[in-house]
């Protein structure tokens, strides 16, 4: 009995290590169509702006572990698919992950860039990922780079907007993830910088009164919100994100 329950157990992990590079095209239909209704909502949320400039769309989350990062990569290849020029942006500065995920060179990145040392084109990659039937689907990507001492005093500069500026002109949206609100103040920071920020939200995961905090400090920097993605409402076996993304104990630390 215990063989089998080990078993068991090693088969769930698998299950969970590979949902979690569950990227465009390994989706499932029922989140592949979701995407596509999130890309709808958010497209039509902007179709009053006759800018031709990019969009800036936050992606954040009330605490760690929401899935906010898969969420936004997800949405971005969903973009992507309708020929859209579309650039991810790592935000978070302290706890960088998309490297890692998308198996990119961890530097020159958007830390990097903002001290001056390397340009943007050293700073940005390219994912490509293949759907069979179709086109290659292309997503630029510029990950966090190297991990700098003071991630909100770099992020709170007026080089961000500046930086984003120039890459309005060069993308129809860029999607910025940016860390948990009641963790540390990055995304707060950077919302005056969007034009609209998502809220993803985990099932089981987030409290309401997290939520509700969330929603009051966004409020108080007068972040447009978009609206939220509800995250993992299906049981156990089928969630897509593991818990624990990020340590609580760095983002509470003092310097």
């Amino acid at each position: 009995m215990a063989g089998n329950n080990k078993k068991s157990h090693k088969s769930e992990e698998n299950l969970r290590n590979e949902r979690k590079f569950m990227i465009g095209p390994r989706l499932s239909f029922a989140g592949a169509e979701a995407y596509k209704l999130l890309r709808t909502n958010i497209m039509f949320s902007f179709s009053d702006q006759n800018s031709t400039e990019g969009k800036v769309i936050g992606v954040t989350s009330s605490i760690p572990g929401e899935g906010k990062s898969m969420t936004m990569i997800n949405l971005a290849y969903t973009f992507a698919e309708t020929n859209k020029r579309v650039l991810l942006v790592e935000g978070d500065m302290r706890l960088p992950t998309m490297a890692n995920r998308l198996k990119l060179k961890p530097t020159p990145g958007l830390s990097d860039l903002m001290v001056g040392l390397n340009a943007i084109g050293d700073a940005i990659q390219h994912f490509t990922t293949t759907k069979e039937g179709a086109d290659p689907v292309t997503i630029d990507i510029m990950v966090a780079g190297t991990i700098p001492p003071n991630p909100s005093e770099l992020l709170g500069s007026s080089r961000l907007g500046a930086l984003l500026g120039v890459l309005r002109k060069n993308y129809d949206y860029i999607f910025l993830d940016q860390p948990p609100v009641t963790a540390v103040t990055d995304a707060l920071i950077t919302a005056s910088s969007t034009d609209g920020t998502i809220i993803v939200v985990r099932n089981n995961h987030a409290s309401r009164g997290a939520l509700a905090d969330t929603m009051r400090q966004l409020k108080l920097v007068d972040a447009h919100i978009l609206g939220f993605v509800y995250n993992g409402a299906s049981d156990d076996s089928r969630k897509y994100y593991k818990k624990g993304y990020y340590k609580k104990d760095y983002y509470y630390k003092k310097s």
